[in-house]
């Protein structure tokens, strides 16, 4: 069931597009704001490692802004690559975006992800009764930004819209399935946060029937 707390807008964007390296632009402040502050399993998690996520749209793409708590030593690559996908990046400091185009199948969802390095990840996924199915492989052109402040990590992402499948935008009024996590710190400490908790008996974010709904707004 769509509510509230469960459904994070999609802001249209005024004008020209918003650039994944423009962190503080003023379209930002325009999207609603969603809290990552739970757990998987729903218990609440610290202030300092809770995180916002704003979401933005236009003509050409689906954008992405985490802005994140950093009161704790960074878990990050000593020599990070970006000029290609990092698989594993799960296993580091990392915000990702899960997203389903169609609203009545979330088990086929896209999972893009990045890491306060700017490096990035993007795979194509499906959820059956064999398990889940991942497509390595996939390439969705996206684009990705980062920057690490004193006690704080912004990170951004920017999806054009064929990576979904689609030929041009969503309408005012869309509605896709959608889910924001942040992965943070390390070993029996590691704490995966999440917008919608999974509720899982074990940390994951694989479960697409926990997925919230994404509105487009104008």
């Amino acid at each position: 069931m769509m509510n509230e707390g469960n459904t994070v807008e999609a802001r249209r964007a005024r004008g020209a597009h918003v650039n994944v390296a423009e962190l503080d632009h003023e379209e930002w402040a325009r999207a609603r704001p969603v809290r990552l502050a739970r757990y998987w399993s729903g218990e609440s998690a610290p202030a300092a490692r809770q995180a916002e996520a704003r979401l933005l749209w236009d003509d050409a793409a689906l954008s992405a802004r985490f802005v994140c708590e950093q009161r704790e030593p960074l878990v990050v690559s000593a020599s990070p690559q970006r000029g290609w996908k990092t698989v594993g990046l799960w296993d580091r400091d990392v915000c990702e975006m899960f997203v389903a185009p169609r609203a009545d199948d979330p088990s086929r969802y896209f999972e893009f992800e990045v890491a306060p390095t700017g490096e990035w990840l993007d795979l194509a996924l499906r959820v059956g009764v064999f398990g889940r199915e991942t497509d390595w492989g996939f390439y969705s052109g996206m684009t990705s930004a980062a920057r690490i402040s004193a006690d704080s990590v912004t990170v951004a992402m920017r999806v054009p819209w064929d990576a979904f499948g689609i030929d041009a935008a969503p309408r005012v009024g869309d509605l896709w399935r959608v889910n924001l996590f942040r992965c943070v710190g390390e070993g029996e400490t590691r704490g995966y946060i999440t917008w919608q908790p999974t509720l899982e008996p074990e940390a994951n974010f694989h479960v697409p029937e926990k997925f919230g709904w994404l509105r487009f707004n104008d």
